[in-house]
């Protein structure tokens, strides 16, 4: 008898994962596909020549640290929330969806200084790219401000804390994935403007 207890003791745990964070890794991995196949036009178009050459708006350096304080800030939220820090949670988040809306601000005056550089949607295919990669990845950062906002509302019901992590973590995942998109597009927009 008591060797069937030791056999039952130690089967082994079925690999888990909660369903919503499966369909957001889905959804993570077709935005991948996504850039991906966008960068890889931008790079074949280009090669076709009749490419308009111009220089990315200084404000691009400053939207992309914004997103890099984001991310660290986010990861502030993180660990407050499993530590029960529930304050510095609240001041974290607040911080995060701030620094969220900056950046938003910021990708649109990057729009503003590319028009003022005769940069438009229309016309030549570089300004098309440049305007699609930026305003596809606003988008989704919109969609990730909005998950800030709906997990800040709940930091402040107290529904965020260590028990309860699957709605941070899912938060967390992915405003970092749209954060490193973020940086991914800026190097591959310095190096191939």
């Amino acid at each position: 008898m008591e060797e069937k207890l030791a056999y039952i003791e130690e089967a082994e745990q079925p690999i888990a994962m909660h369903p919503k964070k499966f369909a957001l890794w889905l959804f993570i991995v077709s935005v991948v596909m996504i850039f991906a196949a966008l960068t890889s036009a931008f790079i074949v178009r280009q090669g076709e020549g009749n490419w308009l050459d111009y220089d990315l708006p200084q404000i691009l350096w400053f939207t992309s640290g914004i997103i890099l304080l984001s991310s660290a800030s986010l990861h502030w939220a993180y660990v407050s929330a499993k530590n029960d820090q529930l304050t510095n949670l609240k001041v974290a988040l607040s911080v995060t969806t701030v620094l969220g809306i900056a950046f938003l601000i910021g990708q649109w005056y990057s729009w503003v200084a590319l028009v003022e550089r005769d940069v438009y949607f229309v016309g030549n295919p570089a300004g098309s790219f440049m305007y699609v990669l930026t305003g596809l990845h606003a988008a989704h950062l919109i969609s990730g401000v909005i998950f800030l906002i709906i997990v800040l509302i709940s930091s402040f019901r107290y529904k965020i804390h260590s028990q309860r992590m699957n709605t941070m973590e899912m938060c967390a995942t992915y405003w970092h994935f749209l954060g490193g998109l973020w940086i991914y597009l800026f190097v591959f927009l310095l190096l191939n403007h």
